[in-house]
């Protein structure tokens, strides 16, 4: 009797052991690393992406259309604000967004001399169900600077958007943007009326966890 009340007091105690270690090493945020409910991914942790192999961030004269610029390179940093349990939202600050290797087939343009993205950081929210929305700071606009070269010397071409909206995917750690609309708000006829900017980023990691990919929960 001694016996079996000793094991199963030993049974119990792991049990309960196991139950308490449990929930520490699975994480309940919405953004974790190591896999979905991993590890969670910290408030000033920097996340980093650059493009998808293979493809290219792409601002075009239509939303369906060929005609515009390609950029071969891009990529963004993003501080995380807020984590909390999933289901939810967690924010992020976008401190960079960069494009480099760009080039135009627009009759007229010789030449990308530089895309630069204006009024940063913006915010971006991640929601459980895979919405990702990049919004401006209050009073601010999403905007974007394309310096072109042509035929009849350099243009600035100014674009704006109030917010843009992507998908996020656990099954490549991405975050996918299509044809979001940008209007011009300055700049020659050689630049197009509306933008629209489709890229698609990953994998998506955590520079401060030894670039872990991140999963959203």
């Amino acid at each position: 009797m001694r016996t079996r009340s000793l094991l199963a007091l030993v049974g119990t105690t792991a049990a309960l052991m196991v139950s308490a270690v449990s929930p520490a090493s699975a994480a309940d945020t919405v953004l974790t690393t190591g896999g979905v409910a991993g590890d969670a991914v910290a408030v000033g942790d920097v996340l980093n992406a650059t493009l998808a192999s293979g493809t290219a961030a792409t601002f075009r004269s239509s939303a369906t259309g060929t005609s515009g610029i390609s950029c071969a390179e891009s990529a963004f940093n993003a501080t995380v604000t807020d984590n909390p349990a999933a289901p939810g939202a967690a924010t992020e600050s976008v401190t960079a967004h960069t494009f480099g290797s760009c080039t135009s087939n627009v009759f007229g343009v010789t030449g990308v001399n530089s895309i630069t993205v204006n009024n940063l950081p913006y915010t971006t929210t991640v929601t459980s169900d895979g919405v990702v929305t990049v919004s401006p700071q209050a009073g601010s606009v999403i905007q974007t600077t394309v310096v072109l070269r042509t035929l009849l010397g350099t243009i600035n071409c100014v674009y704006q958007a109030p917010s843009i909206n992507g998908t996020s995917s656990n099954a490549d750690n991405s975050i996918n943007f299509t044809a979001q609309p940008f209007a011009r708000v300055s700049g020659s006829s050689l630049c197009f009326s509306t933008g629209y900017f489709t890229a698609k980023y990953s994998p998506v990691t955590d520079g401060s966890q030894g670039g872990s990919t991140v999963f959203v929960n």
